[in-house]
């Protein structure tokens, strides 16, 4: 197990596209922070004790922490999903998977190995994702004479959970790659459930009153469970899992799709 895990650790970091990956989202996270907490701060007033009047928009460490601190949760989760879910289908594409299989003729090992070193890297995006977005987003509200709240146990809580968050969709990547072996077609699916199907599908079923606890266990929303809140439940789109449960329900996406395509494409001959 231990030489498969440091050839699928090679087989990542060897690579161009994960650090393309990483820069973009540093970059797009950075961007979406420092928009945000330019816009809830300049929106309304805020106050460290979640005390206000009237109308105006009044944010608790807790608000400020699951609607800026989390944005790479919210927004950025598909970074580390596309490079893991490119780790198998790119494989295949390029026949690296035979030598692979002839070193380790045990495809469960190798599957486990591929899935828990893809694990390690969405570590590496989520660390990278969260640093970048709570230092924008503290930045932007520090300048605007803003509390940060950075000096709350809770908010490093969160911003140590969103790192995990991220690292179990590298897992859920992989594993789908597993399942969808072509590599346009599992980035087109990943981009559509992301950007369009999952987002609406939320929204729709917030509108009814049985839709809420279904919606909870969709993968972003449980990803965002996972890290204690986001964007999205702060604007009243549904509630969360509490973290435990949506990180089990992330797992279990991940476990399912690993299960089928260890049980289909993965046992396949390939050439």
């Amino acid at each position: 197990m231990r030489a498969a895990l440091v050839t699928e650790y090679r087989k990542l970091v060897t690579t161009r596209l994960w650090w393309i990956l990483l820069l973009a989202m540093v970059a797009y996270m950075a961007f979406l922070a420092a928009l945000l907490a330019w816009g809830v701060s300049e929106g309304g007033g805020m106050s460290s004790t979640g005390q206000g009047g009237g109308d105006d928009l009044v944010l608790t460490p807790e608000a400020v922490t699951r609607s800026v601190y989390t944005i790479a949760v919210t927004f950025g989760y598909v970074f580390p999903l596309v490079v893991g879910a490119l780790t198998y289908p790119a494989e295949l594409r390029h026949q690296t998977l035979t030598p692979t299989f002839l070193a380790e003729p045990r495809r469960t090992v190798v599957l486990v190995a591929k899935l828990v070193s893809g694990a390690g890297l969405g570590l590496v995006f989520g660390v990278a994702g969260t640093a970048a977005a709570a230092g924008a987003g503290a930045t932007v509200l520090s300048l605007l004479g803003h509390p940060t709240f950075l000096d709350a146990a809770s908010t490093w809580r969160t911003l140590a959970l969103s790192a995990v968050a991220l690292a179990l969709w590298a897992f859920v990547g992989v594993a789908l790659g597993t399942v969808l072996t072509n590599q346009v077609a599992v980035v087109v699916v990943v981009l559509a459930f992301t950007q369009f199907v999952e987002p609406v599908l939320r929204f729709t079923l917030s509108l009814t009153s049985w839709g809420t606890g279904v919606a909870s266990y969709l993968p972003g929303a449980a990803g965002e469970a996972v890290s204690g809140g986001s964007f999205y439940s702060e604007s009243g789109l549904g509630e969360l899992l509490p973290w435990w449960q949506g990180l089990l329900v992330l797992l279990g996406y991940g476990a399912l799709f690993a299960v089928v395509g260890r049980f289909t494409r993965v046992r396949q001959d390939v050439t």
